[in-house]
């Protein structure tokens, strides 16, 4: 994760690209909680949904680790 992305002369730092991919990911599935109606399980829903993001998030960078190296 150091460095940064290049695109199209625009410097972008690792952890944001990686921000946005987590953000992409956590769009349709919390959709698809809603469809199913977990929330009604949930005590807190935004702290959960932070927690999710938290999660999704962490996946991202272990996955972009191992795959660079």
């Amino acid at each position: 994760m150091i460095g940064d992305l290049d695109i199209s002369g625009v410097f972008v730092p690792t952890f944001l690209a990686l921000m946005g991919i987590a953000y992409l990911l956590f769009v349709p599935l919390h959709a698809l909680l809603l469809r199913a109606h977990f929330y009604r399980l949930v005590w807190h829903r935004a702290l959960f949904n932070v927690c999710l993001y938290a999660l999704l998030l962490g996946a991202v960078d272990t996955l972009s680790r191992y795959l660079m190296t």
